[in-house]
């Protein structure tokens, strides 16, 4: 029984489910500061959660071809653990419950969340064949928390939460551009179009590093735009960050990259943009 719900927990990738969360979460104090409702603020995350996990069970779905060329044994259905059977099931009770959660808020929120997660849905079904497409509908769907936490605070977009959104999203573009250099091979299979694939190793590298150190860069501007972020509950956590992605960049640009050193930049990254979005909520607070 244990061994079946860490399947389904890699299966749907809940602790991305609760990063997006606080992501809401945060959206919505920038914005509102704590002028909203606790059951809009549940109602948000809980969309989030479910709706992103609906995303991840039909991507691992469709690419399970690609993820066992891959040897992705991070996968569950590529372990045996899971059928896609199982996938297909839990992507259809997950869908409609994150979308009725995001109706019990307002119709902005729904018609919102509903553009959000089907893009998400044709990419994990054709989009994802185009590379470098793909990899921004991914980056936005890492921004997107933000702007869906605006939306659901005040009904619209803040320019506070569009700033959030944007250091995300470069940061995000980045780290997608550099999996698909670990992803070559597979990506083959379904002839996704990655940068790595069409343009070379090197140029995916090094793009990858561009966009990691302009998000490093634009990580200044809150605590100048944002009287709330110029403190050291945000500058702290944010500085680890930027160390964090600055030391990916060095070796991304420094030659010689290979499939191994990109896993460990991955988690490295991911790491990065879980204390960056630690960054976010305590300097919302």
């Amino acid at each position: 029984m244990k061994s079946k719900v860490k399947a389904v927990w890699n299966l749907l990738r809940f602790e991305h489910g609760l990063m997006y969360a606080a992501g809401v979460l945060a959206g919505m104090i920038v914005s509102a500061g704590f002028d909203f409702s606790d059951r809009d603020a549940v109602l948000g995350m809980l969309t989030a959660c479910l709706l992103q996990a609906s995303a991840f069970a039909l991507n691992d779905y469709y690419d399970y071809e690609v993820d066992a060329a891959n040897k992705r044994f991070d996968r569950p259905l590529v372990r045996g653990e899971l059928k896609r059977s199982h996938a297909l099931l839990l992507f259809a009770i997950l869908a409609p419950a994150g979308f009725a959660a995001a109706w019990l808020i307002s119709v902005e929120a729904f018609l919102l969340a509903f553009f959000i997660t089907l893009l998400g849905y044709i990419y994990d079904v054709k989009l994802k064949e185009f590379g470098f497409a793909g990899n921004v509908y991914i980056a936005f769907s890492m921004a997107a928390p933000f702007i869906f936490g605006s939306v659901v605070a005040t009904g619209r977009i803040e320019e506070s939460s569009a700033l959030l959104a944007f250091i995300a999203f470069l940061s995000g573009v980045g780290r997608e551009i550099m999996k698909g250099i670990e992803d070559v091979e597979g990506d083959a299979l379904r002839d996704v179009k990655t940068i790595a694939r069409t343009k070379g190793v090197n140029t995916a590298a090094k793009l990858s590093a561009v966009l990691f150190t302009t998000a490093v860069g634009l990580s200044v501007l809150p605590p100048l735009l944002i009287p709330e972020f110029f403190d050291v509950k945000y500058i702290l956590p944010v500085l680890i960050t930027d160390v964090l992605l600055l030391s990916v960049s060095y070796n991304l640009v420094r030659g010689g990259v290979k499939k191994e050193d990109i896993r460990l930049y991955r988690k490295r990254s991911l790491l990065a943009l879980a204390i960056g979005l630690v960054a976010f909520m305590l300097g919302a607070l």
